[in-house]
């Protein structure tokens, strides 16, 4: 099996290279033409954050259409078998353990130890006998309307972020707050809630959220690279689960040095990254249940009026290029 420097050194490898050739790991399950959902166990409940990643990358590797991803041994369990000659996927589960310790004064304590577990799984389509509902790919095409979208709207209101009207889409943590250009000025309501999707990962970051480091001005540009991949991430995993194709913009050109220079250097950032853009994910989803939903606010504090909305060029409408690494 796979050992765990093995597994960060190889995946970062991946990456990286498709870095190089200008392509983005975690966007290519959508160049496949079918809707995208989030790899799933046997009982439907998704897997997360770099899980997520590795599943997807695999996928689109072997053509799988099938989301469902289980053990050798879970397949058996279910009457059914890998087919000689599959080879498997390796996943990763992160936890911690207590572990007493006897302190200097003599007294006991007891002390958080994380670890990793490396696991082995194989896609639906690479097992026979499972139930037909195992094969069968997503339901329907991905569409995305040019007017709102009821199921969408409500999620974000749900939030209860703080949403401006401004001329660029940027979250600032300093008002905390976003601000969003005008629907209409969007090409299409795609664009409009990906690019919402990418500030709220950055708006649960705040300190009176998760606290993540933000990158300000005094921030330097590894922490810049690290803030902007988890946004990236963290956009594609909820725009999976809310059933939307993320934008792929050419401004995304102008990230990829400063992710490549943070990889190289770190071939655990991007499981870092994964964990806290699920984190972030799993944070929004929280407030659906917790918080009644608000109407948007919109304020004229970052635009003048104008008699109508004029559209805005996509350079402006992701947060500022990162600064040249």
């Amino acid at each position: 099996m796979t050992s765990r420097d093995e597994l960060f050194t190889t995946m970062t490898q991946q990456i990286i290279a498709d870095l190089e050739k200008g392509e983005l790991t975690w966007r290519q399950p959508w160049s496949s033409g079918h809707l995208v959902r989030l790899p799933l166990r046997k009982n439907d409940i998704p897997y997360s954050g770099i899980n997520t990643i590795m599943l997807w990358l695999q996928a689109t590797k072997k053509g799988y259409r099938s989301a469902y991803w289980m053990t050798y041994r879970q397949a058996q369990e279910m009457k059914a078998h890998v087919r000689k000659g599959e080879k498997s996927t390796t996943i990763v589960y992160f936890d911690t353990m207590l572990r007493e310790e006897t302190t200097p004064d003599g007294s006991e304590s007891k002390k958080k130890i994380p670890f990793l577990k490396l696991y082995s799984v194989f896609n639906a389509e690479q097992i026979e006998g499972l139930p037909e509902a195992f094969y069968a790919p997503p339901a329907g095409d991905i569409t995305n309307p040019e007017e709102r979208i009821d199921k969408i709207e409500a999620f974000f209101a749900g939030t209860q972020a703080e949403i401006v009207t401004g001329v660029k889409a940027a979250y600032n943590p300093v008002l905390d707050c976003i601000q969003m250009p005008p629907f209409d000025c969007f090409e299409d309501a795609r664009s409009y809630y990906a690019t919402l999707a990418h500030e709220l990962i950055h708006w649960t970051g705040h300190e009176r959220r998760l606290q993540r480091e933000f990158n300000l001005k005094s921030a330097n540009k590894e922490g810049y690279a690290k803030e902007e991949l988890i946004a990236e991430l963290g956009a594609c995993f909820l725009a999976a689960d809310l059933g939307l194709e993320p934008v792929i913009h050419e401004e995304h050109a102008a990230y990829i040095q400063s992710w490549l220079a943070a990889l190289k250097n770190d071939k655990r950032l991007i499981f870092h990254a994964a964990a806290q853009a699920q984190r972030a994910v799993s944070y929004l989803m929280n407030l659906q249940e917790t918080k009644e939903e608000r109407p948007v606010k919109q304020a004229s504090i970052f635009m003048p009026a104008t008699p109508q909305a004029t559209p805005v060029p996509v350079s402006h409408r992701l947060p500022p290029k990162p600064p040249s690494p």
